[in-house]
């Protein structure tokens, strides 16, 4: 058998005792008020010990019926259909209750007070209002609670996707990583074994740290930038001084959170899209200002470059995005290229900022 937590969302169990004596209490005052205040001892020996039976009785009933109709017809395109049928029932079990029970609970109660017919009349207008105020409240709260789950269904099928597709794009940087870094090392075998020899054993260490990075969202801007100057000296190893890094990061920043590998991927995009020779030295500096790091190389596009795999930047921006919903700003000029990369503050950062 359901539970009604299990079919309404709720449980009701403090709704019905506190409600079924609140109920009883203002129904038999509503309809006997005079009896009230003539005679209060007769008011609850009579009027509200039968309110009391009747409310429990017919709330019972209700209740079973909401859980019934709920059952038969649980979607919410079902919703105009079950409160049509509910609203049926619940005049018709009215009725066809009260006929039943009101002899019984007369004969038990006594019958010390007279009805007219207008009295009675009232009595079951003001009987089937409680009864469907009760069934609004149990549908209200019951479409409330489908609400707030429908909520949290969306948020946690938003919350999955985007995991998945920053999973994705985070499993796209490892073979670029790799791809370039097999480029560099074929430049280098026919040209220097000793420097390639060299180089794979670097790069070892370099893929080590990727490794271990490869579960998280956000790194340490110390992490990258010491991966950073790793992966330079498998850059200077290529290029020699052809390439001339410039890193001037202040410490204050060093425990903001950055995309992991996205300075090595901003490094190999604008090595494989610029000219770097001793005539045209690729100049490369990282800075950090206003809580942003800035990578900015002078621009000396090559003629011809060869094909791109569309990863490095699009895929930055992206798991920015993703990550951190912040976006990547791009500033391209006559002579340089400049990517500004939004600084995670940590949780304790954002702390001590605001009571400050």
């Amino acid at each position: 058998m359901n539970t009604a937590k299990e079919i309404c969302g709720f449980d009701d169990k403090w709704m019905m005792i506190i409600g079924i004596p609140v109920v009883s209490f203002l129904m038999a005052a509503l309809m006997f008020g005079d009896v009230m205040v003539e005679d209060f001892p007769l008011f609850i020996r009579s009027c509200f010990l039968i309110s009391v039976a009747y409310t429990v009785i017919y709330w019972i009933f209700f209740r079973y019926l909401i859980f019934y109709f709920r059952r038969q017809f649980p979607d919410n395109k079902d919703t105009v259909r079950r409160l049509v049928y509910q609203t049926i029932a619940v005049v018709v079990g009215y009725f066809g209750l009260k006929i039943f029970i009101s002899p019984l609970l007369h004969s038990i109660f006594g019958d010390e007070l007279s009805y007219d017919i207008r009295h009675k009349i009232g009595m079951s207008i003001s009987s089937l209002l409680v009864a469907f105020l009760v069934l609004g409240i149990y549908e209200t709260i019951a479409f409330y609670n489908q609400l707030q789950n429908s909520l949290l269904e969306k948020e946690r099928l938003m919350k999955e996707n985007m995991q998945s597709q920053l999973e994705g794009l985070k499993n796209q940087v490892n073979p670029h990583f790799f791809f370039n870094s097999l480029n560099t090392l074929a430049y280098l075998i026919p040209e220097d074994p000793k420097k390639a020899e060299n180089f794979v054993q670097k790069l070892s260490k370099a893929y080590r740290y990727i490794l271990e990075i490869r579960e998280r969202e956000l790194v340490p801007l110390a992490e990258e930038l010491r991966f950073l100057d790793a992966y330079n000296c498998l850059l200077k190893e290529r290029f020699g001084n052809n390439l001339n890094i410039q890193i001037n990061v202040p410490d204050i920043f060093l425990n903001r959170k950055v995309v992991p590998l996205s300075l090595q991927m901003l490094f190999e995009n604008a090595i494989k899209h610029n000219i770097v020779s001793s005539h045209d030295p690729l100049t490369i500096e990282v800075s950090a200002q206003e809580g942003s790091l800035v990578i900015k190389n002078n621009l000396q596009r090559k003629n011809q470059v060869m094909n791109s795999t569309k990863i490095g930047l699009e895929n930055i921006k992206r798991r920015y995005r993703l990550a951190t919903g912040k976006e990547v700003e791009i500033i391209v000029t006559q002579e340089t290229f400049t990517v500004v990369l939004p600084l995670v503050k940590e949780k304790k950062e954002v702390r001590n900022a605001l009571t400050a």
